[in-house]
């Protein structure tokens, strides 16, 4: 027999592979890459890796994503839309600005978590490493073009984020918060898939382009296994946007999470999830409207009012944070119910603001928890503008953009998904958000007042009814009795309003329930004045130092919620020109 027949016949058979352009997924390449290198590196050194360090690596590789992200926006614009990877993934401008506000995100999170790494004696590059896993699952989201692909991105994004959750071994509260996040997240997780088989099944097929060809040409005698697919996918969805009634683990994951952490997670995983959201039902289930969009909206009301009114009674400054992410993503939801184009460019614009803004906050909050990452009663803000002017200015300008101040990003975001939504014929949505945001701003206010208010001695007494009823000691408060209906704000109306007089007029002392624990140590300045040093001293022994890393952060977080709100063109131009390419 011929040998060159034999050598032939077993000539295993070629693959073939998918047409692939790399500038279209070089943002996760560099994320992900990125990561692999950094621990590589943490592993050929006999020492853990300096913070310094890791942070150095990170910045760079968090720098050039943002930089090839900028390059696909300006390749989007010169040659237009495309597919890759077998049609897999889609760039266009929305998954451009996607991967912007990701790196952006990154880049801005590594800079805070230095100080808080050194401030804690935590060495090695894990928390980096995690954190650019997490972003390339995110801009993975952004980008798909199929539902596994869909999938894939939400598990990375969210294995990274359990992981992180439980970052400092040191505190007990943040090993719960994980373990919370990561049962809730896996039963989410199944969830989103079953709703993937489900959908599969109804239309024979993942991909994002070729469900609504499938539905545009055929009528489907039973559309019920499609409208269960798409509910269970909702579910999924809701559960990363933390939208109610999926928002349960958002507060405890948000206390107990290390601050540098839970900023990221509130910007990354928001964005993510939303852009996820955006492609899947306005994109490919855009002709099922009327199935989806009446759903969307009575969770949209709902995440709206429960975030604003249990951000009221949080003494928490991180759990109040926790509900007001709830009520931001409330806001988000009206321009995926509007399910338009502008409706998608308003979302998009509103996840860029809030996305700087949560940032910069929680850098503030890092180092204002102080060592230990314990120090977050509100009571501690008072008098900080008189200890640390310029970090208040900077907590009251990020404050007040998330409450929707004019001259702020936040005031453009909120008032595009409202225009939007009122666009679309969701007049009565739009004005249970602008509803909700009055009663958000006052929390937001409340503590700014608290952080440019004096001292107790120079407070002054309350007025009518309140002086006839002096507070009484926390251990003499009557037990809250039954949980209200309102699940997780431990406290009742009545409590609220006094907590409130007490914190702006009186300042005393932390009202704590049955359960609740006490502060660990008391801050410097409480010692100090126990100890009877004058105010000026105790003062000065409770400024917080701000590492320069995350006073760059910060800066970074500010200048653009400012600039941007006075001048908004570029910014708004940006958003409007991206687009989903498949709108319906």
């Amino acid at each position: 027999m011929n040998a060159s027949l034999v050598l032939g016949a077993a000539r295993p058979p070629t693959i073939a592979m998918p047409d692939i352009r790399y500038l279209g997924i070089m943002p996760e390449i560099v994320l992900l890459g990125g990561a692999v290198v950094l621990l590589a590196v943490a592993s050929l050194v006999r020492r853990p890796l300096r913070a310094r360090v890791s942070t150095a690596g990170t910045v760079a590789i968090a720098a050039a994503s943002l930089g090839v992200s900028l390059w696909q926006w300006a390749d989007v614009e010169g040659h237009g839309a495309y597919t890759t990877v077998d049609k897999a993934v889609v760039v266009d401008g929305f998954s451009a600005l996607v991967a912007v506000t990701v790196s952006g995100a990154m880049l801005l999170t590594a800079l805070v978590a230095d100080g808080y790494l050194r401030r804690e004696g935590i060495d090695g590059p894990e928390l980096h490493v995690l954190a650019l896993a997490s972003a390339s699952g995110a801009v993975l989201m952004g980008a798909a073009n199929d539902l596994i692909i869909v999938f894939l991105g939400l598990e990375i994004l969210s294995i990274a984020l359990y992981v992180l959750a439980a970052y400092n071994h040191r505190r007990l509260a943040s090993g719960e918060s994980a373990l919370k996040y990561f049962l809730l997240g896996s039963f989410s997780s199944a969830v989103f898939a079953y709703g993937i088989a489900l959908t599969y099944g109804a239309t024979g097929s993942t991909g994002l382009t070729e469900i609504p060809a499938f539905l545009a040409h055929n009528v489907l005698a039973s559309d019920g296994l499609l409208l269960a697919g798409m509910a269970l996918l909702l579910v999924g969805f809701a559960f990363k946007v933390a939208a109610v009634p999926f928002h349960m683990w958002t507060p405890d994951v948000y206390q107990g999470a290390p601050s540098p952490v839970t900023g990221f997670m509130a910007a990354v995983a928001k964005t993510g999830g939303f852009a996820a959201l955006l492609r899947v039902f306005v994109s490919s289930f855009g002709v099922m409207g009327a199935d989806w969009r009446p759903v969307v909206y009575v969770v949209a009301i709902v995440t709206l009012v429960v975030g604003a009114v249990l951000a009221l009674v949080q003494r928490d400054v991180k759990r109040m944070l926790a509900y007001s992410s709830i009520n931001h993503a409330g806001f988000v939801l009206l321009g995926v119910q509007a399910a338009t184009g502008k409706g998608v460019s308003a979302a998009l614009y509103y996840l860029f603001a809030y996305a700087v803004m949560v940032v910069g906050t929680f850098g503030l909050v890092t180092y204002l928890g102080r060592s230990g990452d314990r120090a977050h009663d509100i009571a501690g803000y008072r008098g900080l503008a008189a200890r640390q002017p310029a970090v208040a200015f900077a907590l009251a300008v990020l404050l007040l953009a998330q409450a929707g101040v004019p001259f702020t990003t936040g005031f453009l975001a909120k008032l595009q998904v409202v225009v939007a939504a009122v666009d679309a014929g969701s007049a009565p949505l739009a004005f249970v958000a602008m509803a909700s945001a009055a009663v958000a701003g006052f929390f937001y206010l409340r503590l700014v007042v608290l952080m440019y208010s004096g001292t107790t001695a120079g407070a002054p007494e309350p007025l009518g009814p309140l002086a006839e009823v002096p507070p009484e000691p926390a251990a003499s408060l009557p037990s809250p009795g039954p949980v209200p209906l309102w699940a997780g704000t431990e406290r009742s109306l009545a409590v609220v309003d006094r907590l409130n007089v007490e914190l702006l007029l009186e300042g005393a002392p932390p009202i704590r329930l049955d359960g609740e624990e006490a502060a660990e140590e008391p801050g410097d300045g409480q010692r100090a004045a126990a100890a009877g040093v004058p105010s000026e001293e105790a003062g000065a022994a409770r400024r917080v130092p701000i590492p320069l890393l995350a006073a760059v952060a910060v800066a970074l977080c500010v200048l653009p919620t400012i600039v941007f709100g006075i001048a908004p063109s570029p910014l708004v131009d940006f958003a409007h020109k991206s687009t989903l390419l498949f709108l319906p």
